[in-house]
């Protein structure tokens, strides 16, 4: 949509605000009053759900009263009915929920939600709330739903970064992910830190091309992160998260917006070398000798027979030999029928 100056000015000021750290309720502090220029409202809030406990979720509040949480199951079908279906004010008055509302000091007229896309398996919800009776017009749902990809990244970082952040520096916590290394880089070239660990992983998977100069990232990575800064906050989810795969693993990076710093804008590259392997039934474990299970878990990773007796050291006519003997013994026929198995005992339940 086409933005007036003023409008232009206060997106900018809001996606800074955003960007500025990765504790979230320190920038939801920040964004408020920027926000409520933007999209006039009387309070806003912001919910995340919580994996762990289905149905469950972290509110957080711009302004709401604390009675709106305490009592969102009851009124959430309120906020849904008037963010698609907006009521009249005859019908307002008659309904029942909204009679509810009114009881409990929340004369709540207007209400635009959006959804915030998050991850696999969390998601979030960003909702303005009026208790006056302008509702909101079609500029302000298009302004609002522009600024969902911004809300979305913001909310994203904070979960995964923030809790870690908060308890000492950012940049210790992104070298403390466990399993991984880390570079960080003020784009397009300039590179500011790396986990010791980090060179060595990149040498692994770019050999050819790190050879003379080891220092800078790969051009593929380099590419890539300047294509997520020409998008901004509208790249499509998932569109962080890089993978190369390699034979017998694929090398995962995670591409973090870090918070300005000075008027840079830095970003971490958390850099992960992850198996492929379906895993192995702890049931077989008991069944099998030690060589025996060797050779099954090359095939879960699926690799050939011949990379399988590379990796171990034996020759090919042996590794055939153990399958043969291991079919009969896990009671299936084949390596196809292997992998199905071993993926089938995965499953939860």
């Amino acid at each position: 949509m086409n933005l007036t100056a003023h409008e232009q000015g206060l997106v900018l000021e809001l996606t800074r605000a955003l960007s500025s750290s990765l504790d979230l309720t320190e920038v939801l502090a920040r964004a408020q009053g920027i926000l409520t220029r933007l999209l006039p409202c009387d309070y806003a809030a912001l919910c995340v759900s919580r994996p762990e406990r289905p149905g469950h979720y972290e509110w957080m509040g711009l302004g709401a009263p604390g009675i709106l949480f305490t009592h969102y199951p009851e009124l959430a079908t309120v906020g849904a009915a008037r963010a698609t279906n907006p009521l009249s004010s005859k019908e307002l008055k008659r309904n029942l929920l909204s009679l509810r509302c009114r009881e409990m000091g929340l004369p709540l007229e207007h209400v635009l939600a959006v959804l915030l896309d998050l991850s696999e398996d969390w998601h979030g919800g960003f909702t303005l709330y009026r208790e006056h009776a302008l509702p909101f017009s079609e500029r302000e749902q298009a302004l609002l739903e522009d600024l969902t990809p911004y809300l979305a990244n913001t909310v994203r970082n904070c979960r995964l970064f923030g809790h870690e952040a908060m308890r000492g520096d950012l940049l210790d916590a992104l070298f403390r992910q466990q399993g991984a290394e880390c570079v960080v880089v003020e784009p397009p070239e300039h590179e500011k830190l790396r986990t010791p660990g980090a060179t060595e992983l990149l040498r692994r998977w770019y050999p050819d091309e790190l050879k003379a100069d080891d220092s800078r990232l790969p051009q593929a990575l380099r590419e890539h992160l300047t294509r997520l800064q020409a998008l901004g906050a509208k790249r499509p989810p998932g569109m962080d998260t890089w993978t190369r795969s390699g034979a017998k693993h694929d090398l995962k990076v995670t591409f973090v917006e870090l918070p300005e710093q000075r008027g840079h804008q830095p970003w971490g590259l958390v850099l992960q070398e992850c198996s492929r392997a379906i895993p192995l039934p702890e049931p077989w474990r008991q069944k099998l000798s030690r060589r025996e299970l060797d050779v099954v878990q090359g095939v879960l990773c699926n690799w050939t027979n011949e990379l399988i007796a590379e990796d171990l050291g034996l020759t090919l006519n042996t590794v055939k030999t153990h399958l043969r003997n291991i079919f009969p013994k896990l009671g299936i026929e084949n390596r196809m029928d292997l992998l199905y198995q071993a993926a089938w005992r995965q499953k939860p339940g």
